[in-house]
């Protein structure tokens, strides 16, 4: 999806981006767009490429191949050998670990980037106190570091990356070693403050609610390719691959072939469906958990046993194997506690079924 980079309210973009380590592809063509006032998220497992894509476009890394835009105006393009170093992509960031230095106080973390440019010492105040009233944290000026809660840090970190007034923020994972608790209420927060700052931010991360949470665009990255680019809402709707489906635990992911005008699961004798006549080949399919309701083992339904069961606040989420086919596992939702080894009888809404295009031919 190439996008010219100068397009109007574009705030970043790139052009067939490549990165090499030796003869290592890294990132193998990579074409994105994002405009002002945006949020993109960055989503794959580690090593997928979406912390590599980060630095690139910070000016942490130079690519090997394509180019990098900012507002319009390249900072970086491997052909002509041009590039641009981070402090002068206008841009702020945020790590994992916030890198505040605990010697300082919050509003010396804050009015450091202003120091290094040479700001004065009154408009740095001025401009170190507005960053802070913007984060909600104005008096707690001179407190340290470690006086700050998790969340807190969290905040004084986004004051310092906007205290300059960046075009670009860009996130690091910046989450990832908060507890799961504080976690998950940090993500509303920092979306709430994205929006209400009109950052334009892209925004690495490994979870897959955070980055459905926060961003307005996702790219969910596999072997440094971008394996799908849409909407959360999209992505949700139509995962575009099995992997990325897998990878944003929509459901189960099945295999089928056809035989016999019936979809079997596999080469296993447990049919799901009757086959349309001209149907044929082999073809993977995501059953969502919404498709799912579980029961007593009847004939009219499939037969799975459970593996293991979590609690989720709207019921028990169970991963079941189909017996006869002990290779498909699904996930399914009940209200009951479902035990490992219980024998459960799924009724499937077929109508929810999502089949990929991996064969040529047409939707059974």
């Amino acid at each position: 999806m190439k996008i010219d980079s100068l397009a109007r309210n574009v705030a970043v973009s790139t052009a067939g981006l490549e990165l090499h380590y030796g003869a290592t592809p890294v990132l193998k063509g990579i074409d994105v767009a994002l405009g002002q006032g945006k949020t993109l998220a960055l989503l794959g497992p580690s090593g997928c490429g979406k912390t590599t894509l980060l630095r690139l476009v910070a000016g942490l890394l130079a690519p090997s191949k394509g180019s990098v835009s900012i507002a319009g105006q390249v900072v970086a393009d491997a052909a002509s050998g041009m590039f641009a170093p981070p402090e002068k992509r206008n841009l702020g960031m945020v790590f994992q670990d916030y890198a505040l230095w605990p010697h300082m106080t919050v509003g010396g973390n804050v009015s450091f980037p202003l120091e290094m440019r040479g700001i004065g010492r009154a408009e740095r105040e001025s401009r170190t106190m507005h960053a802070l009233e913007r984060v909600g944290l104005s008096a707690y000026a001179g407190r340290r570091p470690s006086d700050l809660s998790g969340g807190q840090q969290q905040r004084v970190a986004i004051a310092r990356a906007i205290v300059g007034e960046p075009q670009l923020i860009l996130f690091d994972e910046p989450l990832s070693n908060l507890d799961r608790e504080l976690r998950e209420n940090m993500v509303g927060e920092l979306a709430e403050l994205i929006a209400s700052l009109g950052l334009t931010a892209i925004y690495v991360t490994h979870d897959h609610s955070e980055a459905l949470t926060l961003a307005d665009q996702v790219a969910v990255m596999r072997g440094g390719l971008i394996e799908q680019l849409a909407s959360p809402d999209e992505l949700v709707a139509q995962p575009a691959t099995p992997e990325v489906a897998d990878f944003l635990r929509l459901g189960g992911i099945a295999e089928l072939q056809n035989r016999d005008a019936c979809w079997f699961f596999g080469n296993s004798d447990v049919a799901l469906m009757r086959a349309d006549h001209g149907s044929a080949g082999t073809r993977s399919i995501l059953i969502p958990v919404s498709a799912i309701t579980p029961g007593e083992i009847q004939q009219d339904r499939v037969a799975a046993s459970v593996l293991r069961s979590q609690f989720r606040g709207d019921g028990h989420l169970a991963t079941v194997s189909l017996i006869g086919a002990d290779q498909v596992e699904l996930q399914v939702l009940s209200r009951q506690k479902l035990k490992p080894g219980d024998g459960v009888g799924l009724s499937i809404d077929l109508g929810q079924i999502r089949w990929f295009e991996n064969s040529r031919h047409p939707h059974p």
